[in-house]
């Protein structure tokens, strides 16, 4: 998070006026008119849908391409007591799609666990997606699957997909990435991607887990329209929770999908009225003010405890969290869980600090990309240093780190509004056929795996691809604001009226201000000593108002950045804070600047 050792520029959204004026005109709130018109355009969904959004709103799976086949094979491996492999990334998306599929077929179908074989790869052994050496493992195994349904995957193996065909194991993909120049995985029996250009499903901003729910609530529908299971087969809506933390934690869209909005707000509702062991477990790891779930504890607190599994040890330990039937078990995987994301946020700040030192370099070199090879750096924690350095640099950045095989690198890349990493990467691949062993990813994200002796070609290709895209822009670090608040609306009844907008997320991001305040106090607090406790004042308001600065210092012990009685500009969020059951306002500050006074 962004301190005063670095000076940012303050962009307050360009605000749409068409959209703003519709939003009036539909009854909608001034300061929330201004949210939408700061982060929709004229294309997006109607401003209605994405405020009320609902399961109504969802596309039946009818649209998407290949349903028909994957259908009729899924059909065929329940008749015929087949094996089922399920093969999902190991981030929360590829762990939510998991749990998605196995417990369809295990509850709603009476598929015995003895005939599914779960097949998640392992972040450093294996990599990303449908890996050699996963497919060796499998291919080595006594018992072979039948059919494969990949999750969170698959789009860009078809060399490996190949193998498994020549094995007599059929492969369903599901997935949501770009498909690659090369096209689909044409060994696939059947690939379900929304992205793919011959799918006319009206939503290409699903996540993986949205698209593996689709597929079983299709194949539930099919069952039940065929007579083979009964009507009252529950529909799969218990599954939304599940859905909404692989579509919040995995960053797709809020903004642009009212469908992934749909999702993640009902699969929230579900969650908050379940007693499921997983949720119950989680509750109480965060304590008696966190009852509540919203995408924040989803993208903030939940998510990078799965997420962590798999970056610093056994992705299973997520999965069987997840799927815990009672709640000692699930308080045990999630300790592991908790204790993975302590180790991952020790070893993610050590790389920072070594990422950051070759990064300035290249700032300071005028370049608008940014790679950084990290010798002794672990894979798992590639992306969030990545983001890190995208967040102080406001560049495209790629971190690379040794792979398993000596001869390879792995990297994870982060973009910037307006930057396709994807793209990037795929420009680099038809100028350099070769380079790359694999790649895939989205816009805003990718993957990678790097022939070692050429990194150095890849970070000169890498440059030449951003500035392609760039043109004649130039990048630089800065914060988007919603603009000053006037002192009246910096209230706990302004708090009420943006929860009206949740879920919040990617390209619907939560609302976040700025404004000149006066300190009244201040204080360093927390057991890590680096967070500040403020007190503010306004001019002609009596009252002050409480805020709370988390890791504003740089270490503890380091110098106060103001004193009481400055001024300084402040960007925050409105947060309500509960405390022995009294409800009062607090900011969450994310940056400040202090105002001298000449």
């Amino acid at each position: 998070m962004p301190n005063l050792a670095l000076k940012l520029e303050l962009r307050r959204r360009s605000v749409d006026k068409v959209i703003y004026q519709q939003a009036l005109a539909e009854g909608v709130h001034p300061l929330l008119a201004t949210i939408f018109a700061g982060r929709l355009n004229q294309s997006s969904p109607l401003i209605s849908t994405l405020i009320e959004s609902s399961l109504n709103q969802l596309a039946a799976p009818d649209s998407l391409a290949d349903l028909p086949l994957a259908l009729q094979r899924l059909k065929q491996a329940w008749l015929q007591g087949e094996t089922f492999g399920l093969l999902t990334d190991y981030d929360v998306d590829g762990i939510t799609s998991h749990v998605v599929v196995y417990r369809t077929l295990t509850e709603l179908l009476g598929v015995p666990a003895a005939r599914i074989q779960s097949l998640i790869g392992h972040r450093i052994e294996d990599g990303y997606g449908v890996s050699d050496s996963l497919v060796d493992r499998i291919l080595a195994a006594d018992k072979l699957p039948d059919v494969i349904i990949t999750a969170d995957c698959g789009s860009s193996d078809e060399l490996r997909i190949a193998r498994l065909k020549a094995a007599g194991i059929d492969v369903i993909v599901t997935d949501h990435h770009t498909i690659p120049s090369t096209g689909l995985p044409t060994s696939a029996y059947a690939v379900i991607n929304p992205t793919r250009q011959n799918c006319h499903y009206p939503d290409k901003a699903l996540a993986g887990v949205g698209v593996a729910w689709l597929l079983m609530s299709a194949l539930r529908s099919s069952l039940v329209t065929e007579g083979l299971i009964p009507e009252k087969t529950p529909k799969l809506s218990f599954l939304l929770p599940f859905v909404a933390l692989g579509t919040v934690a995995d960053c797709v869209s809020l903004g642009g999908s009212a469908i992934n909005r749909a999702l993640v707000r009902a699969g929230l509702q579900i969650m908050n009225a379940s007693n499921d062991a997983c949720w119950q477990a989680f509750r109480q790891l965060m304590g008696v003010h966190q009852q509540t779930f919203t995408a924040s504890t989803l993208g903030f607190q939940l998510g990078p405890r799965i997420n962590a599994s798999s970056r610093m040890a056994d992705p299973y330990d997520a999965l069987r969290y997840l799927l815990a039937t009672d709640l000692t078990t699930a308080e045990q995987h999630l300790a592991l869980l908790d204790s993975d994301n302590q180790q991952r946020r020790t070893v993610e700040a050590e790389m920072v600090q070594a990422a950051l030192q070759g990064a300035e370099q290249q700032v300071a070199a005028g370049m608008q990309s940014l790679v950084a090879y990290l010798e002794k750096g672990h894979a798992g924690v590639q992306g969030i240093v990545a983001s890190r350095l995208v967040e102080k640099h406001g560049r495209p950045t790629v971190v690379l780190t040794p792979a398993a095989d000596a001869k390879h690198l792995v990297a994870s890349a982060r973009s910037v509004l307006g930057v396709n990493v994807h793209a990037a990467l795929q420009r680099i691949d038809e100028l350099y056929p070769g380079l790359f062993v694999k790649f895939g990813g989205h816009q805003a994200a990718a993957g990678l795996t790097l022939w070692k002796e050429r990194l150095i070609d890849f970070q000169q290709a890498f440059e030449k691809a951003i500035l392609y895209q760039l043109g004649e822009r130039k990048l630089a670090p800065y914060l988007l604001t919603d603009g000053e608040l006037e002192p009246s609306l910096i209230s706990l009844e302004t708090v009420a009226l943006l929860k009206k907008l949740e879920p919040y997320g990617r390209e619907f991001e939560a609302p976040v201000f700025e404004g000149v305040f006066q300190v009244a106090g201040l204080k360093v607090v927390g057991a890590d000593p680096v967070h500040l406790q403020l007190d503010l004042t306004l001019p002609n308001v009596v009252s002050r108002i409480k805020a709370i600065w988390f890791r504003a210092l740089p270490q503890a012990g380091a110098q106060l950045p103001f004193q009481e009685d400055d001024q300084v500009r402040l960007v925050y969020r409105l947060e309500a804070q509960v405390f022995r059951g009294k409800t009062s306002l607090q900011l969450m500050v994310s940056y400040a600047e202090l105002i001298k006074i000449a």
